[in-house]
């Protein structure tokens, strides 16, 4: 009887896992078909360079970002060139975090607008590690020529890989 019931629970647990697998699965789907409906604005075309604030004397957890957010390596997030803020909706201490579509070299990602920076001439978004080894996975390239950046409107995006 034990066992029964055992096996019964098992089996549950593995049909929810599946069904919880392919619901994510499809909302992937939709996600990347309604984030170009949601692009707001002209895109933006330039260059792309990855930024890494941790330098010698950086306190704890990495410095903070213009929103106020502790910069982390491991999300998917970007500064955008500080001529380009309004165009992002206006990304400032302790507001909402700002959302873009990047497409470069045939890949498209969804990231946070979370900082902003005087970036070199031509450059008009620096991305943190994880969003540029997507773009690079060797990081060699340095900068990534001719990247598209688009605001997406609304707050409610899960920053990531699209398509």
């Amino acid at each position: 009887m034990v066992f029964r019931s055992s096996a019964a629970i098992c089996g549950a647990v593995v049909a929810l896992a599946v069904s919880v697998t392919v619901a994510r699965s499809e909302a992937g789907g939709i996600h990347s078909s309604a984030v170009v409906n949601a692009a707001s604005g002209d895109a933006i075309v330039g260059k792309a360079s990855m930024y890494n604030p941790f330098k010698p004397g950086k306190e704890e957890g990495g410095p903070s970002t213009a929103s106020g957010e502790r910069y982390d390596p491991s999300v998917w997030a970007a500064a955008i060139k500080t001529s380009l803020r309004q165009k992002f909706g206006g990304v400032q201490f302790g507001a909402k975090p700002k959302f873009a579509l990047v497409e470069a070299v045939g890949k498209k990602v969804i990231v946070k607008i979370n900082d902003v920076g005087p970036l070199r001439p031509g450059r008009i978004i620096d991305l943190n590690e994880r969003t540029m080894r997507h773009f690079d996975p060797s990081l060699q390239l340095g900068v990534i020529s001719d990247v598209r950046v688009m605001p997406l409107s609304g707050d409610s995006w899960i920053p990531g890989p699209v398509g």
